[in-house]
């Protein structure tokens, strides 16, 4: 017969599991609070306009197409366009950079912007390949449900390669001396809720794998994918509910045996969380909670959404903007709790890439800016000013007459993403500092001592971002598959030991 699985979340991490699953014979059900399924995957839509609510950067997209396709998706089903340049980095002072995948081109333009790092960057590059194929095989690849796994000479090696016990931004001191270059080689930690100086330099493989696999666009934005994949899991015949709040996992002897759902208690085989990981443990009943562990959360956002009734022929999909100093900047909203006085943001520009992202003669543009999770500064009457320092400080600098070209604008806040279900507003689910990654970070098997759950999500090893949060899947998939061939050879020898005579085996 067949096993059957049950998902608490319906995001990313737990469509694609279940894809994965269901090629393994599963019969899967996906148990949703909200209305729709893709968690952090959705549009922000109003008046006509619509943009990516979430993430919008694709990074390593090899990786991407190639689980789809474990998952039975064809790649040609998802339209990736290169950006070039990848994105520019807008400085306080008037300088603009344009991060370009070419070791190349990228050269060329810092001697034309910093002369003098260019070497340094070739060096970096040439340097950081081989600890970026390691760490990938070592870290990325393999999932630690035994701690032993981590602990091999090899890892701690490389680790020590990276100098993991660093900082990001330290990393990048090894090979670029303007401060300027060390933002721009380390600010890529944000994409996953981090902070530069507080990030481990195992995190410098993000902007190295930028240079390597190029930054993309998915044609008509990152949240359509969720679409895809639901449709395929219909297609499947999964069991899809929504508005569907699981109320407690069902824990007994040792071993999750399902979920308690409107009162009614539902057996299932396996159960897979698929939420921030510190909200797992509320759903544990008393008598089988492990004790519980305090999490950082990650950096928080301030979104805002804009529909403009004009385009900008010359901007980039992907744009930073940093203040006179980013790392005072962070600081400064780590220590007091509040967004700092001059803010570092990111502006998505889609319509600059696909012109359809918006109704012709208009375009969509998404701001975020890096925001304290929830705490003490009152979002209801502080994020319209700091909306509004932002847009004039963007129009000053690059998007002339943008006030005055909104028509529609929609703001979102790390107390609506609180709302939401995120840990403590953290827009990234927990933070990825040295202590909350590879081993340290929550596993997708989350307790020894509870057979049957597992979990999978950005607050699981190997981490956030959409990509990665889908090799979890795979890693989860596969350590299911494990364990499946595991019971099956424990029968037959059990079989085989009370009967040694010719016969056939039933095998689930």
């Amino acid at each position: 017969m067949s096993k059957r699985a049950a998902f608490v979340g319906g995001g990313v991490g737990a469509m694609t599991t279940a894809l994965l699953l269901t090629r393994q014979g599963y019969q899967v059900t996906i148990y949703e609070k909200s209305a729709r399924l893709g968690g952090r995957l959705a549009f922000q839509e109003g008046q006509g306009y619509k943009i990516d609510q979430g993430p919008t950067i694709v990074l390593l997209p090899d990786m991407l197409l190639d689980i789809l396709e474990e998952a039975g998706i064809e790649r040609s089903r998802l339209p990736l366009l290169a950006c070039d340049p990848m994105y520019n980095i807008h400085y306080s002072e008037g300088t603009v950079l344009r991060k370009h995948r070419s070791v190349e081109r990228m050269a060329e333009e810092l001697e034309r912007v910093f002369p003098g790092e260019a070497a340094g960057f070739r060096r970096y590059m040439e340097e950081t390949r081989e600890l970026f194929l390691q760490g990938k095989r070592s870290f990325l690849d393999q999932a630690f449900t035994r701690k032993k796994d981590f602990y091999t000479w090899r890892n701690l090696s490389l680790l020590m390669k990276f100098k993991a016990y660093k900082s990001a931004r330290y990393y990048a001191s090894r090979y670029f001396k303007d401060e300027r270059l060390l933002d721009a080689y380390s600010l890529q930690t944000l994409y996953i809720g981090g902070v530069p100086e507080r990030s481990p330099a195992l995190y410098t493989l993000l902007p190295y794998a930028e240079h390597e696999y190029g930054v993309w666009y998915l044609k008509g934005g990152y949240a359509s994918l969720v679409d895809l994949l639901r449709e395929e899991l219909e297609r499947r015949g999964v069991e899809i509910r929504t508005n569907t709040a699981v109320e407690r996992l069902q824990v007994k002897d040792g071993r999750c045996k399902g979920v308690r759902v409107m009162g009614c208690e539902e057996a299932f085989d396996t159960v897979i969380y698929n939420g921030d990981f510190p909200h797992l443990h509320s759903l544990l009943p008393g008598e089988s909670k492990p004790p519980a562990r305090r999490y950082e959360p990650s950096t928080g956002c301030t979104l805002l959404y804009l529909g403009l009734g004009r385009r900008y022929e010359h901007a980039a999909a992907h744009q930073f903007f940093l203040p006179p100093s980013l790392s005072d900047s962070l600081r400064e909203m780590s220590e007091s709790g509040m967004p700092p006085e001059k803010p570092s943001y990111y502006i998505f520009y889609p319509t600059a890439i696909d012109p359809e992202a918006a109704p012709e003669g208009g375009s969509v543009m998404y701001v975020l800016i890096p925001s304290p999770p929830q705490g003490s500064f009152n979002w209801k009457e502080g994020a319209a000013a700091l909306a509004e320092r932002v847009l004039a400080d963007a129009e000053r600098r690059a998007f002339p007459g943008l006030r005055e070209a909104v028509q529609w604008q929609d703001i979102r806040t790390p107390e609506d993403a609180a709302a939401d279900g995120l840990y403590r507003g953290g827009s990234f689910g927990i933070a990825p500092t040295l202590k909350q990654s590879a081993v340290f970070r929550p596993q997708i098997v989350p307790y020894e001592e509870i057979k049957g759950l597992y979990a999978v999500g950005a607050s699981i090893h190997p981490g956030g971002g959409i990509p990665i949060v889908m090799q979890g899947a795979r890693l989860l998939a596969n350590q299911l598959a494990k364990e499946s061939c595991s019971h099956v050879d424990r029968r037959i020898s059990r079989e085989l030991r009370e009967d040694d005579s010719p016969r056939i085996l039933h095998i689930p």
